[in-house]
């Protein structure tokens, strides 16, 4: 295959771009709420951002070796071709790029997972043809469009309802709050234990061969440290001077507060070990591929290129970020400490409970339907419909778009190319 050096630097400049996409958009808005809630301010939710998704894409990422096909096309397809695998994953990379660029630029919060599958199966139609794709698991994305924001909705409802039944609205909401902190901060850990478990590491081999049992009485275990925790830090609140209402209020929103610094910690680093493959993945079979002159099955991924992959999804948080965080955090309904907490943990729950069933579901969904469900626990004027609308239409778009994009570009990378 001709012009090896000059398809290898693409492949790291489209992976850049790629990484940065998914910082300035998935990233932003796990964040979103965080920074919408007042828990954070952006320099702090950029900085958390910053440790924790380089952390998990360096350190959990490292084992991410298949190609990032996801699944939706047969290897074999491309083993007499395999500069076609080549440019498509280049022009996969880029076309997942631009649109999330667009995305980014209109505040819509969309899913760089879905994106990148698009533009997979884009190039594969016009390269292999439509037998070569995986149609059920496409259907299955189809199905998370609609699924996962409800089950996000319906969890984030139910939490603000029990929140504000039990603690905001009782004679005393800091000594319920105390009283209950424990058993929400429990819940937090048995969540985020469980969403470590079957996203966050699930690329690390040893992790991956625990037994799902052992996965729920490691989180059990780490619920119940949690729940002593959670009582032995409420009991200096207790001593202190409650005031009025109100004042008793803006404690219990603090303590909720610092709950979501934890979730914001936990979901960056999930995020950061398992997304980063959306774009060192395409990458790393791009390399092999050129280094070998064959297809390749898997693709082992260098540390240099995590770091790269790492450096982009901070960098697109830092500069283009904000658009999509004010998006989920602001734009879709007003959000307290309380109920962004709400929010953070129906959107755990939900990544939980597909991925430990098979469903491909998409973490920007999740937030946006769990932030949706605050909304409708405060009524539905409280809710932006024209903005919710927006994101809804961009989200059945992003896998034709990230289609059409990806093919466009892959027929002028072998016109350039002359190939």
């Amino acid at each position: 295959m001709e012009h090896v050096t000059i398809l290898s630097v693409l492949a790291l400049i489209f992976a850049g771009l790629m990484a940065w996409g998914i910082g300035a958009n998935d990233v932003a808005n796990a964040m979103g709420t965080s920074v919408g809630a007042k828990a954070l301010s952006i320099r702090q939710a950029v900085i958390i951002a910053a440790v924790f998704e380089l952390t998990g894409a360096v350190v959990a990422g490292a084992e991410v070796t298949a190609t990032v096909r996801k699944g939706m096309v047969q290897p074999d397809a491309f083993a007499g071709s395999p500069e076609t695998l080549v440019f498509g994953m280049l022009a996969a990379l880029l076309g997942a790029f631009f649109w999330l660029l667009i995305a980014t630029y209109r505040g819509w919060p969309v899913s760089t997972t879905h994106t990148i599958v698009g533009s997979i199966i884009g190039f594969a139609i016009v390269t292999v043809g439509t037998s070569a794709i995986n149609w059920n698991k496409v259907q299955l994305i189809a199905y998370s469009w609609v699924l996962s924001p409800l089950i996000a909705a319906a969890i984030a409802y139910a939490v603000v309802k029990s929140i504000r039944s039990w603690i905001m609205d009782s004679e005393t909401p800091v000594e319920s709050a105390c009283r209950l902190t424990p058993l929400y901060l429990a819940v937090t850990f048995f969540v985020l234990s469980l969403l470590l478990f079957s996203k966050g590491l699930k690329y690390v081999s040893w992790i991956n061969e625990m037994s799902r049992a052992s996965c729920y009485g490691i989180s059990l275990l780490a619920a119940g440290f949690a729940a002593v925790l959670g009582w032995y830090l409420t009991k200096g609140i207790r001593k202190t001077t409650l005031g009025d209402k109100a004042s008793q209020r803006r404690i219990v929103e603090s303590i909720f507060a610092s709950l979501m610094v934890i979730t914001a910690c936990a979901m960056a680093f999930a995020h950061g070990s398992n997304d980063v493959a959306n774009a060192i993945g395409p990458a790393a079979a791009i390399l092999s591929t050129l280094e070998s002159q064959s297809v390749q099955s898997s693709a082992a991924v260098p540390l240099w290129v995590l770091l790269l992959g790492g450096v982009g999804i901070v960098a697109g948080l830092l500069t283009y970020g904000k658009r999509v965080m004010v998006t989920v955090g602001e734009k879709i309904t007003e959000i307290t400490p309380y109920q962004g907490f709400a929010a953070e943990i129906a959107a755990s729950s939900t990544v939980v409970f597909a991925s430990t069933n098979g469903i491909p579901i998409s973490t920007s969904h999740a937030l946006v339907g769990a932030v949706l469900g605050v909304g409708l626990s405060k009524g539905r004027r409280n809710i932006d419909g024209r903005i919710v609308l927006n994101i809804f239409a961009s989200w059945l778009v992003t896998l034709p778009i990230g289609a059409l994009f990806c093919v466009i570009i892959y027929f002028i990378l072998r016109f350039l190319f002359g190939m």
